[in-house]
């Protein structure tokens, strides 16, 4: 075997867009642009509305504020380089932008879920302790909130292209992906990568455990509380206002958990599939393509 020295060192790498569906990137591209639009128009019209509607300023509407800015700017950080990719055939980024996007797309998706446990929160002290809610959810507190969410994940990311930029790359560049993940990037390196391996599945996983358990133990609080209610109009009034959040959770979870086990169990699912899935909500892809690739790789041990 040669030695790894007689290789150059990669600078750059060649992402591949949708394997098997390179011919229909140009219209998929299509589709793309449109939910780009779309959550760009949508959000900016929720911060917007908040903004000039002085009844909003409320903490629940101030969470819902800054999740609408922090999912403008994990589709900024997606989908440039794919539409590149799509329409005009731009497949190799640079190895340190490469690490720059994988940095920010996983910072901006840990802030999501934190920001998701911030407004379960909200919930269950306006619905568990409501006479409580102005002197706890203060605008200091959602402030503070806020800003743990971001501390939170720009800490738990940086290691991560920080281990890589250690690593040496000779030989493989190609990742069958439309942008740079923390996995997908790690597995091309010519050397031992259990440290990064180890690392990232550490951090995908406290993430859903711990915020979905937080998630998970205030609404079986905010159960509790609602069925002890008399009235059926209170009950329903009171799970009226978690309507919203429960389905936020549901579309920003479910890639996550739709990846991991399939790539567990459905070992007969084409990448293309986990690729177009993890296209319509972004925001859970880095934990399930972190969770699915490590759980195909010991597999396949």
């Amino acid at each position: 075997m040669a030695d790894n020295s007689t290789y150059p060192y990669i600078s750059s790498f060649f992402l591949v867009g949708i394997p098997g569906l390179q011919a229909f990137h140009c219209w998929i591209g299509i589709p793309v642009c449109l939910l780009l639009v779309l959550a760009l128009l949508g959000n900016s019209i929720i911060i917007l509305t908040i903004k000039l509607e002085p009844s909003l300023h409320q903490p629940m509407y101030f969470f819902l504020c800054m999740l609408a800015m922090n999912d403008m700017a994990i589709a900024f950080s997606v989908a440039p380089k794919m539409l590149g990719i799509f329409w005009l055939e731009a497949h190799g980024i640079d190895f340190n932008i490469c690490l720059a996007q994988m940095y920010f797309i996983h910072t901006f998706c840990i802030i999501e879920s934190a920001l998701l446990v911030a407004m379960a929160f909200d919930r269950y002290v306006a619905i568990c302790i409501p006479l409580r809610y102005t002197t706890i959810l203060t605008t200091t507190m959602v402030i503070k909130m806020g800003l743990g969410s971001m501390t939170r994940a720009t800490l738990m990311v940086l290691p991560c292209p920080l281990l890589i930029k250690r690593l040496p790359y000779y030989t493989k560049n190609v990742i069958n992906h439309t942008y740079c993940e923390h996995m997908a990037v790690v597995k091309l390196a010519s050397a031992n990568t259990l440290i990064n391996r180890a690392y990232g599945i550490s951090v995908a996983l406290s993430v859903m455990v711990l915020d979905l358990g937080l998630i998970a133990t205030s609404y079986i609080k905010i159960l509790q509380a609602v069925f002890q209610l008399s009235s059926q109009n209170a009950r329903s009034k009171a799970l009226g206002t978690c309507a919203a959040h429960v389905c936020t959770i549901l579309v920003s979870y479910t890639p996550a958990l739709f990846s991991f086990l399939t790539h567990r169990i459905g070992k007969k699912v084409p990448p293309s599939v986990h690729i177009i899935f993890s296209k319509c909500v972004p925001s859970g892809t880095p934990y399930s393509q972190s969770l699915g690739i490590w759980c195909q790789d010991q597999a396949n041990s």
